[in-house]
């Protein structure tokens, strides 16, 4: 199994990506710490995955919210490896949006990056999208925080590149999840999307967690500030 002996916690696990992250680093070995806003969902998922799992009250946008996450996964596996800064929310009004998506991916890399460094080192996977990369014209917020987590990403891998964490993150194209639904519920919004992909469909959340397993194993050992584009190739266009 890559993530034997591994601690990791994942933001916004309830459902989504943020779930299938959790479970499949559930079976590759690791122990996980199920940080989730939503308490119904997040403690389904740790009941779920079983003793490998503890759930975790955390609201992102609060530092101390995440801080005491992260002090849970050594409390109670006694360590901690891996953080994947997964919570975000949809376009809301400017302020909820960056303090979720944005703030909120700051505080895992602030914290998160000291806490590693200051034991035996580990990975950073921060989730930022296509629209990280690219704009639409519309979702001022949403793109904004976006593309801000990747200059996140880039400027703590160079901080702590020589203290044995490394910190990436993951551009998803458009992904079949709860947060997605209403868009793909708008039959011609979905051919329009569609249309843009050249493989031809939507995402599935394990093919990100796929990707977060690479980045969060000792497979990727030489990555530090990547972007890892996962988007059926819109943006090849």
């Amino acid at each position: 199994m890559r993530l034997e002996n591994k601690v990791a916690l994942v933001t916004g696990s309830g459902s989504g990506i943020g779930r299938a992250i959790a479970f499949e680093f559930a079976r590759e070995g690791a122990k996980v710490v199920i940080a989730e806003l939503e308490e119904l969902s997040g403690k389904k998922v740790a009941d779920g995955i079983g003793e490998s799992a503890v759930y975790q009250h955390c609201d992102t946008s609060s530092e101390e919210d995440v801080q005491a996450a992260l002090a849970v996964a050594e409390e109670h596996f006694g360590g901690l490896d891996i953080i994947v800064n997964n919570a975000g929310v949809s376009q809301k009004d400017w302020d909820t949006t960056i303090s979720v998506n944005l703030s909120g991916v700051y505080y895992g890399c602030k914290y998160g990056a000291e806490k590693l460094a200051g034991s035996r080192g580990g990975s950073i996977i921060n989730l930022s999208s296509i629209l990280g990369l690219v704009g639409v014209g519309a979702e001022d917020g949403y793109v904004a925080a976006k593309h801000g987590v990747y200059g996140l990403t880039k400027n703590f891998a160079i901080a702590y590149g020589q203290r044995n964490v490394r910190v990436n993150c993951i551009n998803p194209g458009w992904i079949e999840t709860p947060m997605t639904q209403a868009i793909r519920d708008m039959e011609g919004i979905v051919s329009q999307l569609i249309g843009q992909v050249p493989m031809g469909r939507f995402g599935q959340p394990q093919e990100i967690a796929k990707a977060a397993l690479f980045l969060a194993s000792d497979d990727s050992s030489y990555m530090t500030g990547a972007a890892l584009v996962v988007d059926g190739g819109y943006t090849a266009r």
